[in-house]
C-alpha cells in the first residue's frame, strides 16, 4: 500500500499546490475533492495530475441522496437534482481516471449538515436508507459503463441525522453487494468505523469491496464541531496496526489516504503537516 494526500488534511492549499506538494514530498496519489477541482477547472486539473505523475486514490464526494424521502413534490425533484449531481460527480470522476467517487449518503430527510433543524424533516430513518438503496441502482449502472466505482463511506453514528444513514461497515456492504463489485464497493476510515465491534469480521467480509482506505485518528474529547474531531494519527485513541493488517489480510492493495478535518492542523505550515503525515504513517499505521 502507499500513501496518499487527501487534500482536505492541507484544505489551504490550492489543487495546484497540493499536486506540487504531493511531487516535493515524494507521495504518488492524491485524494481530490470536487469543491478544489471546480475552482481549478476540470480539465485543469486533469492536466496537472498527469503531468506531476499522480495517482487520483478518490474523489470526493458524491451521495446526499436521502432527500428524497420528502413528502410528494418536494422530495421527487429533490431526488432528481440528487441523482444529476451525482451523474455529474461520476463524469467528472471517470475524467481524472479515479480509483473510486466515495459516497457520503446523506442524513434524515430535510437535515442540513451542521444546521438547526429545519421546521419540517423526515424521521423515518429506515426510509432514508430505501432512498440510498434506490439510488444506487439508477448510479451503479451508470458508474460501471463509465468506469467509475461508488465507494460507500459509512459514517459514525454522531453523523447520521446529517451527514450519513450508514453507520456501520456492514451496513454499507449489505447495500453493496446487489451491484457487481467493480461498480460499488465500501470505505474503511478509522475515524469513523474503529468503535465498531464487528469492524474485524466485516473488513474480512468486504474483501475486494473495499474501494479505499483513509486514516486518520478520533481525538478525545472531541471539539464543540465533532466533525473537527479528527488528529493526525497517534494523537488519539484509536489503535491503527490491527485494521492497516485486516484490511491488507482482506486483499486491498490500494492507497492509503490520510484525510483530516481539523482546525489546528489547517492552520499549519502544510508542508509541516504532509511531513509529519509521512512519519506517523510509518510509525503508528503501518501493520
Amino acid at each position: 500500500m502507499s500513501l496518499s494526500l487527501n487534500q482536505w488534511t492541507t484544505r489551504h492549499w490550492t489543487l495546484p499546490e497540493a499536486v506540487d506538494g504531493c511531487v516535493r514530498h515524494g507521495l504518488e496519489a492524491i485524494g481530490l475533492w470536487r469543491e478544489k477541482v471546480a475552482e481549478t477547472g476540470l480539465a485543469e486539473s486533469v492536466k496537472l495530475v498527469r503531468a506531476a505523475g499522480l495517482r487520483v486514490s478518490s474523489l470526493c464526494r458524491g451521495g446526499f441522496l436521502t432527500a428524497g424521502g420528502l413528502p410528494g413534490e418536494e422530495g421527487r425533484t429533490a431526488f432528481a437534482r440528487a441523482l444529476e449531481d451525482n451523474r455529474r460527480a461520476i463524469d467528472e470522476a471517470a475524467e481524472l481516471e479515479a480509483a473510486c467517487l466515495v459516497l457520503v449518503v446523506g442524513g434524515l430527510p430535510g437535515v442540513k449538515p451542521g444546521e438547526p433543524l429545519p421546521a419540517a424533516f423526515g424521521r423515518d430513518l429506515a426510509g432514508a436508507r430505501e432512498r440510498v438503496a434506490e439510488a444506487l441502482a439508477e448510479l451503479a449502472p451508470y458508474a460501471g459503463e463509465r468506469g467509475v466505482r461508488l465507494a460507500l463511506e459509512p459514517l459514525h453514528p454522531i453523523y447520521c441525522p446529517d451527514r450519513a444513514v450508514i453507520s456501520t461497515l456492514g451496513q454499507a456492504l449489505e447495500l453493496s453487494l446487489p451491484h457487481p463489485e467493480e461498480q460499488v464497493g465500501v470505505v474503511v476510515d478509522t475515524f469513523h468505523v474503529w468503535w465498531d465491534p464487528r469492524l474485524f469480521e466485516d473488513i474480512a467480509r468486504a474483501g475486494s469491496r473495499i474501494a479505499s482506505y483513509q486514516v486518520c485518528d478520533y481525538l478525545h474529547p472531541l471539539p464543540a464541531d465533532v466533525l473537527l474531531g479528527r488528529g493526525m494519527m497517534g494523537d488519539g485513541v484509536i489503535g491503527f496496526r490491527p485494521i492497516t493488517a485486516a484490511v491488507q489480510a482482506a486483499g486491498y492493495t490500494g492507497d492509503v489516504e490520510v484525510e483530516i478535518f481539523n482546525a489546528d492542523v489547517w492552520a499549519a505550515d502544510p508542508d509541516e503537516v504532509v511531513a509529519t503525515m509521512k512519519a506517523r504513517y510509518e510509525e503508528v499505521v503501518l501493520a
